[in-house]
């Protein structure tokens, strides 16, 4: 009886889980990617920052800064603070680089300097551009004045040579003299009852050849290009000759005239035109049939401005071209600002 009232426990062992592990990869993990984050902000400051730069950070974190002086503490600061509060700077105090990191596109240190000395060298470029223009046109502007200077002296030798030469007196109301834009035009002028060619004629009378002989000894030498138009009224031409009027009368008569200006000494390099207007250009436009638009045209044309670098070739305001290709882009020359507004009107001394 009493076997039955034993009680038999039985202790069975389960199988668990296996054991946890920690959390110790993980920290070792945090401080991998800790180092590879400080390693790749290094390598960033190194392609970052000049070499003044690298410089104050090494003098920054090294250690002999620290120990420069002694103090009765007799310790690392030798008993000084490394900056003292405020505004105030300490003279013991470690040496402190500030940086202005800014974010860079890959570039290498030597590509962002060749960048900021492109801007320099832009700048210089430019000022250097706008001086050479200053120039220019500071020199073309001497050189209107200087041709206007001269083309006042041409025409008061022309004058005076007149006044003086007894076979030209009473020749100066044939004359016309002004400037233009496109230069000095002295213009030899018909009158009523006193022409200075013979009817239909394209030969010169002798007083006629005397005097724009007398205008070549004037212009010869001066270097200005010349450019040699005749001019007849709106009156037809009546001649024997099939298919000729005023076009050929006044061309013959410019060519006439070509030839006394050579013989006068004129430098036959220098005509660069001979044209024949007939009555397209009359002086007299309210009076195209008047015998003063009857005339010859010499004109002194104005030198082409000083050339730069970027247009080298230069034309005349009238067409000519005097110097470059086809297709340049001429610069014409600075008009004088004392002309009278009407230069084709008859404006007889």
């Amino acid at each position: 009886m009493a076997n039955e009232n034993i009680v038999i426990i039985k202790r069975s062992k389960k199988g668990g889980h296996a054991a946890h592990h920690g959390g110790a990869w993980k920290v070792a993990y945090a401080d991998f990617v800790t180092a590879m984050m400080a390693f790749f902000l290094l390598l960033w400051l190194l392609n970052a920052t000049t070499e003044a730069q690298k410089q104050g950070i090494a003098d920054y974190f090294s250690p002999t800064s620290l120990s420069m002086s002694s103090g009765g503490a007799g310790g690392m600061l030798g008993g000084q603070t490394i900056s003292s509060p405020g505004a105030m700077t300490d003279r013991t105090a470690v040496p402190s680089v500030s940086l202005e990191l800014k974010p860079t596109s890959g570039a290498t240190a030597g590509d962002a300097e060749e960048e900021g000395g492109a801007n320099d060298k832009d700048k210089s470029a430019e000022q250097a551009m706008a001086e050479a223009e200053a120039t220019l046109q500071k020199m073309r502007e001497q050189q209107v004045e200087t041709e206007n200077a001269q083309f006042e002296e041409t025409e008061k030798e022309i004058r005076q040579a007149i006044e003086k030469t007894p076979d030209l007196k009473g020749l100066e109301e044939h004359l016309l003299i002004d400037q233009t834009p496109e230069g000095l035009r002295i213009q030899v002028i018909d009158r009523e009852g006193r022409p200075m060619y013979a009817s239909g004629s394209t030969t010169m009378l002798p007083r006629t050849q005397k005097l724009v002989a007398q205008i070549a000894l004037a212009i010869k030498t001066l270097p200005n290009k010349v450019k040699v138009a005749g001019h007849t009224d709106s009156t037809p031409f009546k001649s024997k000759k099939k298919g000729y009027s005023n076009w050929e009368l006044s061309g013959e008569r410019a060519q006439e005239s070509r030839r006394v200006l050579v013989e006068g000494g004129l430098d036959s390099e220098r005509i660069v035109a001979v044209e024949g207007r007939a009555a397209r250009d009359p002086l007299l436009p309210d009076d195209t049939t008047s015998p003063r638009n009857r005339r010859i045209s010499i004109t002194l044309l104005r030198q082409p401005p000083p050339k730069d670098a970027k247009a080298p070739a230069t034309g005349t305001s009238g067409g000519l071209s005097t110097g470059g290709k086809p297709g340049t882009n001429a610069r014409k020359p600075a008009l004088p600002t004392n002309l009278n507004k009407d230069w084709t009107g008859p404006r007889v001394r």
